[in-house]
């Protein structure tokens, strides 16, 4: 992707402002992120190193991910409105109540 490039991220999986987050099952509807490109990259260099014991069998290769920098410029989020209260993020087993026997 090529510098100064915009692209829209529409899979956002969760929303927090101050106190208030929204949490998408499994996305929000409506959201969307603005990112702008800011050039390609490369990451730091795995190392992948293969051994068998016994048999002298040892194999040594790298790996650099190439990944492309995003700023972000705005997020909009249809999920949040004012006032709503936040959704509540863990969830908790129904409690079973047990007749008396």
């Amino acid at each position: 992707m090529a510098d100064g490039n915009t692209i829209e991220l529409d899979k956002v999986l969760l929303i927090a402002d101050d106190d208030r987050v929204t949490v998408g099952m499994p996305t929000v509807d409506g959201a969307k992120v603005v990112a702008t490109a800011q050039g390609e990259g490369k990451d730091k260099k795995i190392i992948v190193f293969r051994y068998k014991p016994k048999v002298r069998y040892r194999k040594k290769t790298g790996h650099r991910q190439l990944y492309t920098r995003l700023a972000i410029d705005k997020i909009v989020g249809a999920g949040i409105t004012q006032g709503e209260p936040a959704r509540k993020v863990r969830r908790r087993k129904k409690e079973v109540m047990e007749s008396g026997t």
